[in-house]
């Protein structure tokens, strides 16, 4: 069963194959993302870390939690759901856009 990991405070150079390259080291990685901002495509500086068993999750927690990578002291814990938040809709004048004031 596939265990997916939250990597937080990474460095806006990381790259998905640095992340993947760099977990490698604990196990068998599945997928490695860093999240961009969809506007201007940087990095956000978290990402997710997938492998391919539990004990390769446990192990990268282990290793490299509250540990320097890729020159940035980083955060790793399990991933959570994500929560289902309600669309923002700039269209319609809400938080001040398009309206006359």
């Amino acid at each position: 069963m596939n265990k997916k990991l939250y990597v937080g405070g990474l460095s806006y150079s990381t790259t998905q194959d640095v992340l993947k390259e760099g977990f490698s080291k604990a196990g068998t990685v599945e997928s490695a993302i860093v999240i961009t901002d969809k506007m201007s495509g940087r990095s956000k500086g978290f990402g997710f870390v997938e492998f391919a068993t539990e004990d390769d999750a446990q192990k990268a927690i282990e290793m490299f939690n509250g540990n320097d990578f890729d020159g940035r002291k980083v955060t790793v814990s399990e991933a959570r759901p994500m929560e289902e938040r309600p669309r923002r809709n700039f269209d319609r004048g809400e938080r001040g856009f398009g309206r006359d004031e």
